[in-house]
């Protein structure tokens, strides 16, 4: 399948795919040490379910995930599963949590605890591993 410029949407696919696991894999490794790298880890959290969702979306006709209203994405996304019938559709939700915590982790005044981030880190890995599913079990072209 070709996106709107002309190129293979498994390409785009695998661009999000790849940025997902590598901010997954930078928040796993910086979780070692959560009280000095607390921010590092829960933005690259966040933006590990951005790149998910953004492979996901793409893989299933999203022409510009580029938007810089992340929070749009979760509906977005929930409405593509929905579409195709997919019924775990609990990824979105969690999508839509983690995203409402990006602004206040990456620019709020006041300092998240740390339980707070640890759930974050929680839910970016639980994030990831139904995102890898759902790409799977949907047959994503380039997953």
């Amino acid at each position: 399948m070709l996106c709107e410029n002309g190129c293979m949407i498994s390409v785009e696919v695998q661009h999000y795919l790849s940025k997902a696991r590598d901010f997954l894999e930078g928040m796993n490794f910086l979780q070692e040490d959560l009280k000095v790298f607390r921010f590092s880890s829960a933005l690259l959290g966040i933006h590990c379910a951005i790149s998910y969702s953004d492979a996901l979306r793409t893989g299933m006709g999203c022409s510009d995930v580029s938007s810089d209203d992340h929070q749009s994405a979760a509906d977005d996304l929930r409405s593509r599963l929905a579409a195709r019938r997919f019924e775990k559709l609990q990824g979105a939700d969690r999508l839509g949590k983690l995203l409402s915590k990006k602004s206040r982790i990456a620019y709020g005044a006041e300092s998240p605890g740390n339980a707070e981030i640890q759930d974050i880190v929680l839910q970016a890995e639980r994030f990831a591993v139904w995102a890898e599913e759902a790409g799977r079990k949907l047959k994503i072209e380039g997953w």
